[in-house]
């Protein structure tokens, strides 16, 4: 496989993933964002964590959609993520609370 061909299969699959995620945008309430993943989700606990003077993030997720092209699943469950980076959480506008 060429690199061209490499890039154009790549191409395709950050297509067809953001032609899923507009898809199921409207499934979701909340928009999570964190240094390595981007997170769609109904329900979303942030839990602020210590440990020995170092300061950390504990996301708790939900009902959740991954955008990551390499999962073939992309709809979880529940979902742990432990970060020491900036966390965005995003209510989506236009859902009934």
């Amino acid at each position: 496989m060429s690199s061209e061909d490499l890039e154009r299969y790549e191409t395709e699959i950050e297509l067809q993933l953001y032609r899923e995620y507009r898809d199921v945008l409207p499934m979701f309430r909340y928009v999570v964002e964190t240094e390595r993943r981007f997170y769609l989700a109904n329900e979303v606990t942030v839990l602020p964590r210590q440990d020995g003077g170092q300061l950390y993030v504990e996301l708790e997720l939900r009902d959740a959609w991954v955008w990551d092209m390499y999962r073939p699943a992309r709809f979880v469950a529940n979902v742990r993520v432990i970060t020491f980076r900036d966390v965005n959480v995003e209510e989506l506008a236009g859902k009934d609370l």
